[in-house]
């Protein structure tokens, strides 16, 4: 019986049984190697070591940049410009107005529904148009001068104005709407000038505008300005300038 304070010390029931056993799902697994795990970790090492010495590199402009393999290429196939013709001006540009427009054309079939077949475009419409004084068409006797030498007078063609010049850079396509069948129609058959008719819409407002806006009065005093200061300029008192239909 044991006492108090009398620690006992286990024993094995059966002292002379060897553990080990050949059962390999009883085997206790070998010791992992290091040396695997530390070459691991020196190719890391290396090759973090790599990218920041590139970088560090690149970074002091001592190598070219890094291209991207995958980067957005454009090439120019297109063929070079052929003069087709030359001509001499006698245009004197005395003016010149800049107009932008907002075309809303929309082309649909009657009793049909817009979702179904419809074309709508809101196209912002930028350009220019010209006021000239063509002096090529001058005849003999439109320049008058005076006996004394002192004053002149000078019969011109009424000014003109040219032809819209559409700014394609500051022009631009607001808002498209397309039906299904427009759309179907495109990927079978797109038609690459479909933007024409809203260009050419877009010139004829801005050529009705610039009737309307007395750029052709602005040409006249500014032609008639430039005559003064270039005939004054050879002993000319008075200049006088006249305009006639052309």
């Amino acid at each position: 019986m044991a006492r108090d304070g009398d620690i006992n010390e286990p024993t094995s029931r059966f002292p002379d049984t060897d553990l080990r056993t050949d059962d390999p799902d009883l085997t206790p697994p070998p010791p992992q190697s290091s040396g695997a795990v530390r070459a691991l970790l020196w190719v890391l090492g290396a090759a973090a070591l790599a990218v920041v010495v590139l970088l560090g590199v690149q970074t002091t402009g001592l190598l070219p940049e890094f291209r991207n393999p995958f980067a957005k290429e454009q090439t120019d196939r297109s063929q070079p410009a052929l003069l087709e013709s030359m001509q001499d001006l006698s245009r004197y540009v005395a003016a010149e107005g800049n107009f932008q427009v907002v075309v809303d054309l929309q082309n649909d079939r009657r009793h049909v529904p817009d979702w179904l077949l419809n074309q709508r475009t809101l196209f912002v419409g930028a350009g220019s148009v010209e006021a000239y004084v063509d002096f090529g068409t001058l005849t003999e006797g439109a320049i008058v001068q005076s006996a004394d030498g002192k004053s002149v007078e000078i019969k011109l063609p009424a000014p003109q104005l040219a032809e819209t010049n559409l700014d394609l850079d500051k022009s631009y396509v607001f808002a498209e709407e397309r039906g299904l069948l427009n759309r179907i129609g495109d990927l079978v058959d797109g038609d690459p000038n479909r933007q024409q008719q809203v260009y050419r819409l877009a010139e004829d407002r801005i050529t009705a505008a610039a009737r309307d806006s007395g750029l052709t009065a602005r040409a006249e005093e500014n032609t008639r300005k430039m005559l003064a200061g270039l005939l004054a300029s050879l002993g000319f008192e008075q200049v006088t300038v006249t305009y006639v239909a052309p």
